[in-house]
């Protein structure tokens, strides 16, 4: 249970800190606790260890992810309601601190619950993505990512030698596309259309256009402009772990079928603050192989390959090309001559 309380705290502290940042004319402090503080901290602190495997869920951890949706409504809203009292430029730094919110802590959220059977669940998960304007991620990570990933058809698979920018730019439209072609594909199967709102991706797009258009309403063109930028940061940061998650790796094929996912399709990182912040995403090449099993349960992966810092730090290590592939490229696994 203080795990759970000291989860909790750690999770709206953090969630809540662009609002304390702005407020003492620090609208960068959560990027400087983000892209500084955490990753020194990472390297300071290390791995401590994987405490032992648990044998089922924890009933804190049911509930802890929930409650960022409500922390998440409170931070929009007092950011919306604060932007037009910003100049353009502290306007801009203010709205990429609450998208490395709504994108770090946010969409993690959301790709937890996404998992889950729980309705409850799910529509929290859709909510959250709502506000970050990514609505269809909820139908392409499970359907699509899960099924795909490591395989040149996954537009989250990086293959080696792609840099960032260029991922970002396949990775942002071809998810978005294959999400529609699966709610359409699910949708025909019982005579329905694609352009119906139990299309997933319709709607949630809608969504987002209409919590963009009450921005617009309730703070002006400095509503509106936040809104969007915190978005596209959120969406962004995912994409660029997306990047970092499964770098170079690639699964073999023999024949028409490729290979079942292992944990050596994903990288994994074994850092302990990191992990703690990001409720073990960063143990991904457990997820991958057994996305059944909740945060909590997650375990490390010795045999997978190994980045050489947590996320926080890999995610600007991305952001500078070469210096990513002199870090990463030599730590690649031989890998599977690609099918002919």
């Amino acid at each position: 249970m203080l795990a759970g309380i000291a989860t909790f705290v750690l999770l709206v502290g953090f969630s809540l800190s662009p609002l304390y940042g702005v407020a003492h004319g620090m609208p960068w402090l959560t990027l400087a606790i983000t892209f500084v503080l955490i990753p020194l901290l990472d390297a300071a602190i290390g791995n401590r260890g994987q405490p032992p495997p648990l044998d089922r869920p924890l009933a804190w951890a049911r509930w802890v992810p929930r409650a960022q949706v409500p922390v998440q409504a409170v931070l929009l809203v007092a950011a919306v309601t604060i932007a037009p009292r910003l100049g353009w430029g502290e306007l801009l730094v203010f709205a990429l601190a609450v998208g490395t919110v709504t994108g770090g802590i946010g969409i993690t959220v959301a790709h937890e619950l996404g998992h889950r059977a729980s309705r409850l669940d799910r529509a929290l998960a859709k909510a959250l993505l709502v506000t970050v304007l990514y609505g269809h991620f909820f139908v392409e990570h499970v359907r699509g990512h899960h099924v795909r990933v490591g395989t040149p058809d996954d537009p989250a698979t990086a293959p080696r030698g792609m840099n960032v920018y260029r991922f970002w730019l396949r990775s942002v439209g071809g998810s978005f596309i294959h999400a529609w072609r699966l709610e359409a594909l699910r949708l025909s199967r019982t005579g329905g259309s694609a352009w119906s709102l139990r299309n997933w991706v319709l709607t949630g797009s809608l969504l987002s256009v209409a919590l963009v258009a009450a921005a617009w309403l309730a703070a002006g063109e400095k509503g509106l402009a936040f809104f969007i930028v915190q978005g596209v940061f959120a969406f962004t940061l995912l994409e660029v772990v997306n990047y970092v998650e499964h770098y170079g790796l690639r699964r073999s094929r023999d024949g028409a079928r490729y290979e079942a996912v292992a944990p050596r399709h994903s990288w994994n990182a074994d850092y302990t603050l990191s992990n703690w912040l990001l409720l073990n995403l960063q143990l991904h090449s457990d997820h991958h192989a057994h996305m059944e099993r909740p945060f909590e349960t997650l375990r490390s992966m010795p045999q997978a390959p190994q980045l050489p810092a947590g996320y926080p730090t890999m995610v600007v290590a991305a952001l500078v090309p070469p210096l990513w592939f002199a870090l990463i490229d030599p730590r690649l696994p031989a890998q599977p001559a690609p099918a002919a």
